[in-house]
């Protein structure tokens, strides 16, 4: 489904979900406080300016008692195949985010990759998959970072293990080229990028990448991945607990100052390895 279609479909759903909460006689607060939101939140949804998570369709199906229409109207509005299944409210959720902090053990993440190194990732994990799909899958991750050339980008903070800085990505070239975005980006302001280098040793975040995202008037979330799947959460307590992993691994990296020659320097090798071979 193309962004404009997409849109438009969030459109209906909110409208529809106006037309049956009025029909209902209920307030945005009243529904709120029956599908665990706020008020506020509802009258997004009614906007489409905020995506519901499938949870909260289904609840909404239950408090205005209609059939499951919510749900099976999200599921097919999330159901992109360009994304895993956990992983598509992700995406829209970065798109409303007003700062999005990350964790990136081994791989740069993809609001930061370059269409080579999607490519490489891409292929390494689907190694049967015909061309077409691998197009798809490229085309997606670049059009998810098109956010942090926006106008109203949110601030972007970016922890990375040294490990992505020397995992050699689509051999030599493309890992130079993909470290050379990366720091063009922290020179351009669009990105705050810290490295935890190997001598930090033992971290907070040793089981996975994490991503932390705040909203303007949305409680923050985070999502944390494994290989095979992802988890958003949104429970309060939770989210403070990644909060504070996020903090210790951040403590723990060297400075953005102290960083970027780090990534140029791993850039360079690269660079230099490439011309050799």
């Amino acid at each position: 489904m193309a962004n404009g279609s997409r849109q438009a479909a969030w459109e209906f759903f909110g409208t529809e979900l106006k037309r049956r909460r009025e029909d209902a006689g209920i307030t945005q607060v009243d529904l709120g406080s029956r599908v665990f939101v706020s008020g506020g939140y509802i009258g997004q949804f009614e906007q489409a300016i905020r995506k519901p998570q499938l949870d909260v369709a289904q609840r909404i199906d239950e408090a205005l008692q209609t059939d499951g229409i919510f749900e099976r109207l999200c599921r097919k509005l999330i159901d992109d195949p360009r994304y895993a299944d956990y992983f598509a409210g992700v995406v829209e959720l970065e798109r409303l985010a007003t700062k999005i902090c990350e964790f990136a053990p081994t791989v740069v993440p993809g609001l930061l990759q370059t269409a080579d190194y999607a490519r490489a990732v891409t292929i390494a994990a689907n190694p049967f998959k015909p061309d077409s799909y691998v197009d798809d899958i490229v085309a997606a991750r670049l059009e998810r970072s098109l956010i942090l050339a926006d106008a109203t980008r949110p601030e972007y903070w970016v922890t990375l293990h040294e490990n992505v800085l020397r995992i050699p990505v689509g051999g030599p070239q493309a890992m130079a080229a993909q470290l050379e975005h990366v720091a063009r980006l922290m020179r351009e302001r669009a990105a705050v990028v810290t490295v935890l280098s190997f001598g930090a040793g033992a971290h907070a975040a040793m089981n996975g990448s994490l991503k932390l995202m705040e909203f303007e008037d949305a409680p923050q979330v985070a999502y944390t991945e494994t290989s095979f799947s992802g988890t958003l959460v949104d429970d309060p307590a939770v989210v403070k607990r990644a909060q504070r992993a996020y903090d210790l691994l951040r403590v723990a990296a060297l400075s953005p100052e102290a960083s970027l020659p780090l990534i140029d320097s791993a850039a360079e090798d690269f660079r230099r390895c490439a011309s050799t071979t």
